[in-house]
């Protein structure tokens, strides 16, 4: 297979199986030709849907297995019944194997990052990995970190969480140094949790390719006020998904409100472009994919429910931060920064002798 290095898919993973997977690589072919896939699932099942797609087909390969992670699996339970043999175990190892520049799964989040770990490792240096999300704001795009891999981080373990996500937005945005915030209760730099202000301290007196811009607060990240929010697992999950369930919340309001009478449907045909375009900016498969940080290799996580155009979405980012060499950003600053930690013990000690 020749063109832009292979993309593995797990097929059997998401709430609607292969339907929606194949489908969704044949849209993310549609907008990128060169892209080549390599899928792992139940041939009696994929095969099928991938016939539907005759140009899809031309540039994929279909490898056979009959084992799958449900979704309700355990992490634990996944890795003793799936490592080595399942879709998602599967396509991650083509990722180790040198044979799949990423990979791309809507499975199990739990069961994914677990066997991520396992498959590929973290790399040199990184305790724990993240999980990192494009977010819609006021002035764009940022990028929040983590959204639920690690629940509870200390200073250290934070600032790798801003050197992982300011490499990102250098890759995803093309930001020369992007603006990075620690998610806190407060923009003094007397309140929040010990960890926190720590963190702070290492970041304001870094060398690194961002602009530290202190603490930011919750409606911060709509506002779009810095290009990188980094925050703890527990609390990026319930960011993310307070902000998942308000912007539905929103949607069926303005729903409600524009079948309430014959006026409110005349007003709404009068104003449909513009909530043509309000829809178009809230349309969460547009921002689909998950990114797993500080590993050894490029894994998205799709979310679960996403219909083919939102699989394609993630499909397209993992390409994407992958063509520019995500990886080798996020390792050169690690290495910098951890150099630049030594450099500074070795002074102290020094001086204190």
């Amino acid at each position: 297979m020749s063109g832009f290095p292979t993309i593995a898919i797990d097929a059997m993973g998401g709430d609607f199986g292969p339907e929606t997977i194949v489908a969704g690589c044949a849209v993310a072919r549609e907008r990128r030709p060169d892209t080549r896939f390599l899928l792992f699932g139940d041939e009696a099942l994929v095969k099928p849907e991938l016939d539907k797609h005759p140009k899809l087909a031309a540039v994929t390969e279909l490898e056979h297995t009959d084992v799958a992670i449900r979704m309700d699996d355990k992490p634990s339970q996944a890795l003793r019944k799936g490592r080595w043999r399942s879709s998602m175990w599967l396509a991650l190892d083509a990722v180790r194997s040198g044979n799949a520049a990423l990979a791309v799964s809507a499975g199990n989040t739990g069961a994914l990052m677990a066997m991520s770990k396992f498959c590929l490792r973290t790399l040199s240096g990184v305790e724990r990995p993240a999980i990192a999300a494009i977010w819609p704001t006021l002035r764009g795009e940022s990028i929040v970190l983590d959204v639920g891999a690690t629940i509870g981080s200390d200073a250290n373990q934070l600032v790798d969480f801003a050197v992982m996500g300011e490499a990102m937005a250098r890759s995803v945005f093309g930001i020369d140094r992007p603006t990075v915030g620690l998610l806190n209760i407060g923009v003094e730099e007397v309140k929040g949790l010990e960890m926190i202000k720590d963190a702070g301290r290492i970041l304001r007196n870094s060398d690194l390719p961002m602009h530290y811009a202190g603490f930011v607060e919750g409606d911060d990240i709509g506002k779009g006020t810095v290009d990188v929010v980094v925050t703890e697992g527990f609390t990026g999950n319930i960011a993310l998904k307070t902000a998942e369930g308000t912007a539905k919340q929103m949607a069926e309001y303005l729903r409600s409100a524009m079948g309430r009478s014959l006026m409110s449907r005349i007003g709404y045909i009068f104003a449909k472009s513009a909530f043509d375009t309000l829809r178009a900016k809230m349309d969460p498969r547009k921002v689909n994919g998950g990114v797993f940080l500080g590993l050894n290799g490029i894994v998205i996580k799709s979310h679960g429910g996403a219909d083919a155009e939102g699989f394609a979405s993630a499909v397209t980012l993992g390409r994407d931060i992958a063509e520019n060499d995500l990886l080798q950003k996020i390792t050169d600053d690690l290495e910098q920064y951890r150099r630049d930690q030594n450099l500074n013990m070795k002074i102290a000690g020094d001086m204190a002798s």
